[in-house]
């Protein structure tokens, strides 16, 4: 028997203890200290790697809503603002997160974005004292009453049709009427816009649309009520009539 060939077997034995390699085959190794994606809680990644395709890299200035207006996380609220991560809003682009919908959210998750965003974002100061219309109204809107308040509040940027117009400051607005842009926003997401206004435009919030007083919850929801009347079933497609 070799005499060298025992210790030189416990030295393998000791590096490859050391390096590692004696869990069982399938086994994972040592932790690297990576976490699991259901534990990430961290805001900024959480945001980087769920909404800012869509809604901006900094909550602004992306395709949808601006996440990072403390008007709208006011009037918001934590608690829809984890009911719309977590269950998304059906007919828009605006996907479910949450696991027990198929997304890739768990609970805890979603409250620590939901807190993330108003600790990044939010300004306890935002509303200055005044109460702000609520997030969702509780009656239906009018659509005549709400052509009416259009043309009141919004006209003098939108047009009087809500096709769009140059402004006196040289900015150019895009029709509100759109049949592609109605169906891809909500009448939530109408209205979220019209109360806290879009910062990152210029667009007013609620309190700005009038010199004489801030616009109510019931014109907000007849103004989005004639806004939506303008929807179509089949938006973008065009079909040739055949005899």
């Amino acid at each position: 028997m070799n005499p060298f060939a025992k210790p030189r077997c416990l030295v393998l034995l000791a590096c490859a203890a050391a390096l590692g390699c004696m869990a069982p085959p399938g086994k994972p190794g040592p932790s690297t200290g990576t976490p699991r994606p259901e534990q990430v809680l961290d805001f900024p990644t959480l945001y980087a790697q769920n909404c800012a395709a869509c809604h901006g890299a900094n909550g602004k200035n992306g395709a949808a809503i601006a996440l990072n207006n403390p008007v709208y996380l006011a009037i918001a609220g934590s608690a829809n603002i984890q009911r719309i991560t977590a269950d998304g809003v059906p007919g828009t682009a605006m996907p479910p997160f949450t696991r027990a919908k198929g997304g890739m959210l768990t609970e805890h998750q979603i409250a620590a974005f939901a807190t993330g965003m108003e600790q990044t974002w939010g300004n306890p100061t935002s509303l200055a004292g005044q109460t702000a219309p609520a997030y969702a109204n509780s009656t239906p809107g009018d659509p005549a009453q709400g052509q009416k308040a259009f043309a009141a509040y919004c006209a003098q940027c939108h047009g009087a049709d809500a096709t769009g117009m140059k402004s006196a400051t040289g900015v150019t607005t895009g029709s509100l009427i759109e049949p592609a842009y109605l169906a891809l926003i909500s009448d939530q997401g109408l209205r979220s816009i019209l109360l806290a206004g879009q910062t990152e435009q210029g667009a007013h919030d609620w309190r700005s649309y009038s010199s004489t007083h801030a616009l109510t919850s019931q014109e907000a929801a007849d103004i989005v009520a004639w806004l939506a009347s303008h929807r179509i079933d089949t938006p973008g497609q065009v079909y040739r009539q055949h005899p």
